[in-house]
């Protein structure tokens, strides 16, 4: 009858587990906030992307304008 009692204590101990597995992490509101916050910071990013590439694409298109269709450097360009 001694495994009777470690059937009961393994039960119990299954039991607990599945009970912390099955609770909530976060309740709606908090997921909704933190949802709202990380799309607020993505935003930002990509924003901060965006500068970064115009003004990336502004300085070679300066530079693209300087030179001719063969390479050859602008005469005002070489003036600069």
């Amino acid at each position: 009858m001694a495994r009777g009692n470690q059937r009961e204590k393994a039960r119990e101990k299954n039991l607990k587990k599945q009970a912390k597995q099955t609770k909530k992490k976060e309740d709606g509101t908090a997921f909704k906030k933190r949802a709202e916050t990380d799309a607020e910071i993505m935003r930002q990013k990509q924003q901060k992307a965006l500068e970064l590439k115009g003004k990336t694409s502004d300085a070679a298109q300066n530079k693209d304008a300087d030179q001719n269709k063969d390479g050859t450097q602008n005469k005002d360009a070489t003036q600069k």
